[in-house]
């Protein structure tokens, strides 16, 4: 199921490449068809595992990369059908089309049952930071296409993407809604991670690599959201904020498990 799920982005991959160019309304429409049944097929297979291992499936790497791009599909759907950007359905299907290809290609590591990774906490925590891990990556998205729009304005001739894009006033208040969103569900997700530390280890917080980076990105969007209410910043500087720290996020996601170690090293064997 997940080989379908895989196709599935790969082709509204290709459908949102073909939109980018020729600009085709009944291709865009398809393109997120394709997504919105891949999600879904991709939800139905996570589902199936999480039934026949009796808990969710992020117990080494493809397994958390996977469950890492369904929250990011699905949340590229709330996302579409609130603000309907078009064109960020193609840096969408560029994640999910990668991501997949490396839960594809990644060898699937066999783990023995971990019984601490279950439980309430454990589950509230691991949705809550994969889902606000997305929203701030959609974040990252709109960002990239405020600095494309912008660059379209300020050259001479209009570029490429100017015609393909709407306002930058539109691009940054996307962001910015996907900023505050994934913003609370992290601060939740940090939140049930420390109960659950403290319910499994015996303390909230043991300077972990994985905690100390979590929370620096945490910082981060902290900063944009204080800086935008009370000092003004909008638009180029919090693009870049936001590219920056869903960087930061990437490699807390991946870099830190692999090259730094922990306790959560246990997700990405």
């Amino acid at each position: 199921m997940l080989q379908f799920a895989f196709l599935l982005y790969l082709v509204s991959l290709a459908g949102y490449l073909f939109y980018l160019v020729y600009q085709k309304e009944p291709v865009h429409r398809t393109s997120i068809y394709l997504i919105t049944a891949g999600v879904l097929v991709h939800f139905a297979a996570i589902v199936v595992m999480g039934a026949a291992m009796g808990g969710l499936p992020v117990h080494n790497l493809v397994q958390s990369l996977s469950m890492a791009a369904l929250a990011f599909g699905g949340m590229f759907l709330f996302v579409q059908y609130k603000f309907h950007l078009k064109m960020l359905g193609l840096f969408a299907a560029i994640i999910l089309s990668g991501t997949m290809l490396m839960v594809m290609v990644l060898p699937d590591t066999q783990v023995v049952p971990n019984d601490i990774l279950k439980g309430f906490w454990f589950y509230c925590h691991i949705l809550l930071v994969f889902t606000g891990d997305a929203a701030l990556g959609l974040a990252c998205g709109a960002g990239i296409l405020y600095l494309l729009q912008e660059k379209g304005i300020k050259a001479k001739s209009p570029g490429f993407f100017f015609k393909r894009l709407p306002s930058l006033d539109f691009l940054d208040l996307v962001s910015h809604a996907c900023i505050i969103t994934g913003f609370f569900l992290l601060t939740f997700g940090l939140i049930t991670g420390f109960v659950y530390a403290k319910a499994i280890w015996g303390r909230f917080w043991s300077w972990d690599f994985k905690e100390v980076f979590s929370l620096g990105a945490w910082l981060v969007y902290a900063v944009l959201i204080h800086l935008r209410l009370y000092s003004g910043w909008r638009g180029r500087k919090s693009a870049i904020m936001t590219i920056v720290g869903f960087a930061i996020i990437i490699f807390t996601f991946l870099g830190v498990n692999m090259f730094l170690g922990g306790h959560h090293q246990e997700f990405t064997k």
